[in-house]
């Protein structure tokens, strides 16, 4: 493991793999570095990139500050590629790749490239807006360390999991005694970063209110950028994505066929390496 000082003074902690270019991985809510499925990730791009993979502050092994703003987060990327020469492509997923955006807009010279693997806008009627109330009433329950109905209002108003599921989620097995239910690893795990899905909202801001994408906000986002939608992805996923290449000065859009939300590494990492090595 890796350290490094944000500009604020938190420490962001990093590990870091392979040799070549730099490429920072952006995780989504929930996300961490330890994550079977990011390691997998980064080594398999490690033969062409020196892959840097890091808990996003406030998660695992990084500091976090007593206010948020997502312009510290943006400054947490910014030490990392500074870490890593100066220069980076980036590559985030569904709320990671939003904010891997807001770096690019903010950091234009230092960004060489950009894939965002599906930014959960919603700008249509293809699913349920996220309630205009959703963030303050996500910061209450954090505020009240009702860290499992913080998870729970996420899962079912911002990812659109049907209540039933999430019920199931959170409830695991019988623990043995008559009636006794055990809490899923998985389950505590969210809870254990439960706290930073109000910083995952204050990156998503209003774009998951069914509206259009505001014309102007990443205009400065330069870099050549891909985004990609799975093939098996829900509709507001692709309208989404192609709403945002509509937008960006320099973006395509591409299907990965077979894939959903939860991509697979193995999918994703030779579309990764065709657009960072072309």
């Amino acid at each position: 493991m890796n350290k490094v000082t944000s500009k604020d003074g938190t420490t962001i902690a990093y590990d870091q793999l392979g040799s070549g270019p730099a490429l920072i991985l952006v995780t989504g809510a929930f996300g961490v570095r330890r994550h079977p499925i990011m390691a997998q990730l980064a080594e398999l791009l490690s033969p062409h990139f020196t892959v840097i993979y890091y808990d996003r502050r406030g998660r695992g092994d990084s500091g976090d500050s007593p206010s948020y703003a997502v312009e510290r987060e943006v400054e947490d990327i910014e030490a990392l590629i500074d870490a890593a020469g100066g220069s980076a492509f980036l590559a985030g997923s569904s709320s990671g790749s939003v904010l891997a955006l807001e770096a690019v807009a903010r950091l234009p010279d230092k960004v060489k490239k950009l894939v965002m693997y599906e930014p959960p806008f919603v700008v249509d009627d293809s699913r349920p807006p996220v309630g205009k109330d959703f963030a303050q009433r996500l910061n209450a329950l954090i505020a009240e360390g009702r860290r499992g109905d913080a998870v729970e209002l996420f899962m079912t108003e911002a990812v659109g999991v049907p209540p039933e599921f999430v019920a199931q989620m959170r409830s695991g097995p019988g623990g043995g005694g008559a009636g006794e239910r055990m809490t899923p690893p998985e389950w505590v795990e969210m809870e254990q970063v439960a706290h930073t899905l109000a910083y995952d909202s204050a990156i998503m801001g209003e774009t998951m209110s069914g509206k259009p994408l505001p014309a102007g906000r990443w205009s400065t986002a330069t870099a050549p950028t891909l985004v990609i939608s799975g093939g098996k992805s829900p509709p507001f996923f692709h309208n989404g994505a192609q709403a945002l290449v509509a937008l960006l000065p320099d973006a395509e859009y591409r299907i990965l066929e077979g894939q959903d939300h939860a991509v697979s590494p193995d999918a994703l990492a030779p579309v990764l390496v065709e657009f960072f090595a072309h």
